[in-house]
């Protein structure tokens, strides 16, 4: 059997690989794309078979599409949602700025699946793409991908990370450690109020992101080509979202204005510096849990880590913070990704942005990354490291910031003098002050309890 078999479009025949399942079109775009190995993500393609599916439900039901038609293209996409055939989606995400190649990728694989379960040819435009074009298709999937993964993916990871960080609290929050800023010494805290802070980014991200979803699920289907709605029943938008919600089972409406969804990508602009938000976020928390760990002997060594590798091919007994690492490299690449969406949403020309490809890899690629490192950090960094408790106490013993809690007694001046001699002289605060002040002993440490001094006020 021939390797190759001949298909035809409306530019003339050409070869295509006789197992494939897509048709001349899709094979245009493997010739004319070969500029990377990046293919559109699985999350694209399983959204995109929903569209489909959600169109031919919808068209059947608005009595253009036949009985038989539409349920051979849903049983079609169904077998794509469920994993089936992502070998047959081999376009290049550099590929026409529309994404129609994977677009009509799409059609044609369904109607060639869907052929098989019918006893009509399926047509990938006429019937597969009906009512729809690759210019309200594409800006829809990337909807309807993100809102996906960010609900069924990162919004369970990031609920799992804060109620990680609850339990953490529960179990050392009461601990007292030197706070730090600039790196330097400063006044007390609690665990509770370091994993609490980090809880409260993780949290507020995670309201940011949930408020620019309702911009992301007003959709463009139904708008077609420009945003006029050529070749689209007035329903069919309508109809389109009430099945598609039903099927995926988040709500989806239609936009209230198709040309802004089509001309622009204002909404995934907007999700991206959210996820970019929480990128900042665990790239902070990551950091902060990198020099509490840091040592074990020169370092603050003030928490110890779950050892989960050895972490030097030279160095015996070395072991890395190599969870934080990974969370820290993963919001260096949102945040690359957000700059990638923020120059790609500038490219709406007039009717349509022609970035739309490399807009749906970086974003589903940010949502991914994002969810995978919040359950690792969750898992094998916060749940599972250790205080040591000699190291903070003998840090917090010596801390001459504590002297702060004595300016409103001794004053300014004198205090400095208190904290300048105990630096020198390496003693604990309590016995400088001691030497240096009228007060008793007991006053002082009444003064100077670390507990006390985190809970504020005068």
């Amino acid at each position: 059997m021939s390797e190759f078999r001949t298909e035809s479009d409306s530019m003339g025949e050409l070869q295509v690989p006789t197992d494939a399942l897509y048709q001349a079109q899709t094979q245009r775009a493997v010739n004319n794309f070969r500029i990377s190995d990046l293919v559109m993500p699985k999350q694209f393609i399983t959204a995109l078979a929903y569209i489909k599916q959600a169109a031919a439900q919808s068209n059947y039901e608005l009595g253009h599409l036949s009985k038989n038609k539409a349920q051979s293209i849903e049983r079609a996409c169904q077998e794509i949602i469920d994993g089936e055939h992502l070998e047959h989606f081999p376009i290049d995400i550099f590929q026409t700025g529309s994404g129609t190649s994977t677009n009509m990728n799409a059609n044609e694989v369904i109607a060639t699946l869907a052929s098989r379960y019918s006893d009509e040819v399926i047509h990938p435009n006429d019937d597969v793409n009906m009512g729809q074009s690759s210019n309200d298709v594409i800006p829809t999937t990337i909807a309807v991908s993100s809102v996906i993964n960010v609900v069924y993916e990162l919004f369970p990871a990031l609920d799992q990370l804060s109620q990680t960080l609850e339990r953490k609290k529960s179990e050392i929050g009461e601990i007292v450690k030197t706070g730090r800023t600039h790196l330097m010494d400063a006044m007390p805290v609690t665990f509770a109020q370091t994993l609490g802070s980090w809880q409260h980014q993780v949290d507020s991200a995670m309201a940011g992101i949930r408020y620019s979803l309702e911009g992301v699920s007003a959709l463009a289907q139904g708008g077609t080509a420009v945003g006029t709605g050529i070749n689209a029943d007035p329903l069919f938008a309508e109809q389109f979202c009430k099945n598609l919600s039903a099927n995926v089972g988040v709500r989806f409406v239609p936009s209230k204005n198709f040309f802004y969804n089509i001309g622009s990508q204002d909404t995934i602009v907007a999700l991206s510096g959210q996820l970019k938000v929480l990128a900042v976020a665990q790239m902070k928390i990551a950091n902060d849990l990198r020099w509490m760990n840091s040592g074990p002997l020169a370092g603050l060594g003030e928490i110890e880590l779950e050892a989960l590798q050895p972490g030097s091919s030279i160095m015996p007994g070395k072991v890395n913070p190599v969870i934080p690492e990974a969370a820290a490299m993963v919001s260096a690449q949102v945040i690359g990704n957000d700059a990638t969406i923020t120059v790609a949403g500038q490219s709406g020309n007039f009717e349509l942005n022609v970035m739309l490809p490399v807009i749906a890899y970086n974003i589903l690629q940010s949502i991914e990354l994002l969810a995978n490192s919040s359950q690792a950090l969750a898992d094998k960094a916060i749940r599972s490291f250790k205080v040591k408790h000699t190291n903070i106490d003998k840090a917090l013993a010596k801390n001459p910031i504590l002297v702060t809690a004595l300016n409103p007694v001794i004053g300014y001046a004198k205090a400095a003098k208190i904290a300048k001699q105990a630096y020198q002289d390496g003693r604990p605060i309590l016995d400088v002050a001691e030497q240096e002040t009228d007060l008793s002993r007991s006053e002082l440490e009444a003064l100077l309890n670390p507990a006390k001094l985190t809970q504020g006020g005068l």
